[in-house]
This record gives C-alpha cells, sequence and structure tokens, in this order.
C-alpha cells in the first residue's frame, strides 16, 4: 500500500493541447484524430529538437513545466509499447538490406528518453525506463513511491504511447491515440490548500477477473479520476486489480 500526492500535472494529446481541453476531455472523453501532430518544443533549440522523436517531443513537453530549472528531480518514464515507429523504420530497413543508422537504434531503446530528458535538462539524479503490461501506469507509480521513500522531495512520472504504425494492429489495441501525461508526485503531509482529488492510495488484491476493464489506457482513466467524483478507481489486468482511493 502507498500513499501519494499529485501535486501537478500536464497531457498533451493531438488536438488536447492545455489543461482546460483536457479537463473537457475528463468529462466528456472522445478519440481525437491523430494525424501525425506533434509538440513544438520551443524552450529547446533547433538542433536539439530535431533529434527527438515525436514520443520524445510529447514527453518532454509534459514533464518540462513540473521541474523547476534549479531542481534535480528523479525521472520515471513508462511506456508499454515504446518507440514503435522508430523500431518499425529499422525493420524495414533490416528487410531492404540498408544500413542501419547506429543513432536510430541508438535512439530506439526504451530509456532513450529518459537519456534525453537527463542531457537536456542536466538532471544528475536516478532515472528509470520501464515496459508493463497494460497496468504500466502503476507500476511507474509504484517506482515514484519507491524513491520518495528512499529521500527524493519529489518525483516526475511521465507516460507516453504513440498510435503505432498500421502493421501492428492486431497486436496493439490499447493506443486509441498518441499521448503523454506527466506527473508530479510527492509524500503525502499536512494539507497545503491543494486541488480535490490530489492524495491518493494505492493498493493491490488478486483479481478474479482475466478481462481488461477500462475503457481507455490506464494513465488516462487516473486523469479522469483526478478531475471525476472523490470515489475509487479500480483497473484490472490479469491476475493484478489496483484499487486507487482518495484520501484526506
Amino acid at each position: 500500500m502507498i500513499d501519494v500526492r499529485i501535486a501537478q500535472w500536464r497531457a498533451w494529446a493531438p488536438s488536447l493541447e492545455t489543461n482546460d481541453a483536457w479537463q473537457a476531455w475528463t468529462r466528456e472523453p472522445w478519440t481525437p484524430p491523430d494525424q501525425g501532430e506533434q509538440p513544438d518544443c520551443a524552450f529547446l533549440p533547433a538542433m536539439q529538437r530535431r533529434r527527438l522523436s515525436r514520443m520524445a517531443r510529447m514527453a518532454l513537453a509534459v514533464a518540462w513545466p513540473l521541474c523547476d530549472d534549479n531542481e534535480q528531480l528523479p525521472l520515471v518514464f513508462a511506456s508499454r509499447h515504446g518507440e514503435t515507429p522508430r523500431t518499425y523504420a529499422l525493420l524495414g530497413d533490416v528487410i531492404d538490406q540498408k544500413p542501419l543508422s547506429p543513432t536510430q537504434f541508438g535512439l530506439s531503446v526504451h530509456n532513450a528518453i529518459a537519456g534525453q530528458w537527463s542531457i537536456l535538462r542536466g538532471q544528475r539524479g536516478e532515472a528509470s525506463a520501464i515496459a508493463g503490461e497494460a497496468d504500466t501506469f502503476e507500476h511507474a507509480m509504484l517506482e515514484a513511491a519507491t524513491l520518495l521513500d528512499q529521500g527524493a522531495p519529489a518525483a516526475i512520472v511521465v507516460l507516453a504511447e504513440e498510435r503505432p504504425p498500421a502493421a501492428y494492429a492486431g497486436w496493439i489495441d490499447d493506443v486509441p491515440f498518441s499521448y503523454a501525461l506527466a506527473l508530479r508526485v510527492d509524500k503525502t503531509g499536512p494539507d497545503r490548500g491543494e486541488p480535490p482529488n490530489s492524495r491518493w492510495q494505492l493498493r493491490l488484491q488478486r483479481n478474479s477477473d482475466q478481462g481488461y476493464t477500462s475503457a481507455w489506457p490506464h494513465a488516462l482513466a487516473f486523469l479522469r479520476a483526478l478531475h471525476g467524483p472523490r470515489e475509487p478507481l479500480q483497473h484490472a489486468w490479469k491476475m493484478r486489480r489496483w484499487i486507487w482511493q482518495p484520501t484526506t
């Protein structure tokens, strides 16, 4: 069982680029068309932006505002599927017997975005990269809670998924559109006048229902819970049932 406080959040998806737009989405969720749009990441020099994949731009765009320039905070980057467009392109080069780009390969690995964050932000603390199953979000939050327990004042948790190439349609069916969500997570303590639904307790139970019960990816379902009625939220996957309980 863990207790965390969501101090701040940011999210991005095509046509959902502001907190107001996301708050409207949490009330009436819908699937926006995904035409490959990406954040401009104007906070970075042009030369640095050119090296970033779309997923990296998404992740950095939401995480960047949650960490002050003078802060050193651990980062937890989480994605179930990772850089599928980049790896798909690399596989195409293999089939076509073209030489592989070392740069493209190096940036396709799962911890590449966490590494880019560390370099671009000058962050010298811990950075983790997690690839779980449909409950990747909960595993990322457990990692953040562990970092807090070890003395970190706060942690940045970033969840990102990109709409995969059409060739993966038969295997990847849990990414309705490209999105990224960043949470600044810290320990619970005296009430500091935070918004409702900021404090949560997470516990794990054995699940007897093998089905996937969430209509939206877990991270986006949790974002809806942050802006919805004060009530528990459950995520079930295989033998695991995660129960989020809002606390005071």
